[in-house]
């Protein structure tokens, strides 16, 4: 059974069209991402699944109701973790909890059970009575996705929920975001840019960029769709390297990412010395060389051209077009 289904959900503000006649399915138990850069739809898209925002036309259902006539039936069956932070700093924990509790009516007799249940579940039972302005980034985060919790919802949506935390507080949040999964029998919608975020927790994930879905399957297919390896090389001349690489065709696609050259190659250890001979004959110092497997960051290069960080990266060859010049 599908938790959620879109049909042409499509958000405009004036003329800029957000979201652009998005149609996806999640199944019932799955960890969704929706992945792409700042700006692309992603939290245009969630928000209008939480019926924060209507749609301009298309809808959608959440768990069996549709976001523009029962809206009310959906915000009642699900959880969200916006953005931006929205605990209440002036209250504990556990008064935050309470307050949410409420707001959801959740039956007295069990509040205070299920109240201990979540914060176990992240870790925060013994800051339950301080005040959250003594929270770090990280426990705050951690509160806010025990407090969505607190009213059993069916699906939960987290918006970006490890931005501008340190690499071991989003360690901790992934952890807790897997255990939700399995402790919960919850279905997980999550929005990253983060290309690890969504290759380490997300069963499938949607690809979104310019407001449309470009792409659609697991981590490892959407890899594995690459069929090769990445040939990684720093040069002291990479403009004359690739002139002579576009002759040959040694490389299936050639980017430039922060002064480094990315060649998709299908066996690299064939490909390797010709490319390395290729460059010594024409007076290219390579400085190092590396192989590794593809990985999204590759995948969302070989579908939009670009890189999702938009900062640093070219395409030099790929999707039919080469790019000269910086990008930054």
């Amino acid at each position: 059974m599908n938790a959620i289904e879109t049909m042409d959900l499509t958000r405009k503000f004036g003329s800029l069209t957000a979201v652009d006649n998005v149609n996806l399915k999640v199944t019932e138990g799955e960890i969704f991402g929706l992945l792409g850069p700042n700006g692309a739809g992603k939290s245009t898209t969630i928000s209008m699944l939480c019926t924060i925002m209507k749609p301009t036309s298309g809808t959608a259902k959440v768990n069996g109701y549709d976001i523009v006539h029962e809206p009310g039936q959906v915000r009642g069956s699900i959880g969200i973790v916006f953005q931006d932070p929205s605990i209440d700093d002036k209250l504990t924990g556990r008064e935050n909890m309470e307050m949410h509790a409420d707001l959801y009516n959740v039956p007295r007799d069990v509040m205070h059970s299920r109240i201990d249940e979540v914060l176990q579940l992240v870790e925060l039972e013994d800051r339950a009575s301080d005040y959250v302005n003594t929270y770090s980034g990280g426990m705050r985060r951690r509160l806010e996705i025990a407090r969505s919790l607190i009213h059993y919802p069916r699906v939960l949506f987290l918006d970006e929920p490890t931005l501008g935390l340190d690499p071991q507080s989003r360690d901790h949040i992934w952890s807790y975001i897997r255990d939700l999964k399995k402790r919960e029998n919850i279905t997980i919608i999550l929005t990253t840019h983060y290309m690890e975020e969504a290759d380490e927790l997300c069963d499938r994930i949607a690809i979104i960029d310019r407001s449309r879905i470009i792409a659609m399957d697991t981590p490892h297919n959407l890899k594995e769709e690459l069929k090769g390896e990445i040939i990684i090389l720093q040069t002291n001349n990479n403009d004359r390297l690739v002139d002579k690489l576009l002759e040959t065709e040694l490389a299936d696609s050639i980017t430039e990412i922060n002064g480094e050259l990315n060649l998709k190659v299908k066996n690299a250890h064939t490909a390797l010395p010709r490319i390395v001979e290729l460059a010594v004959s024409n007076s290219v110092y390579v400085d190092s060389i590396s192989i590794r497997e593809p990985h999204l960051d590759d995948v969302f290069m070989h579908f939009t051209g670009r890189e999702i960080r938009e900062t640093g990266g070219r395409a030099l060859t790929g999707m039919g077009a080469r790019i000269r010049g910086s990008l930054k």
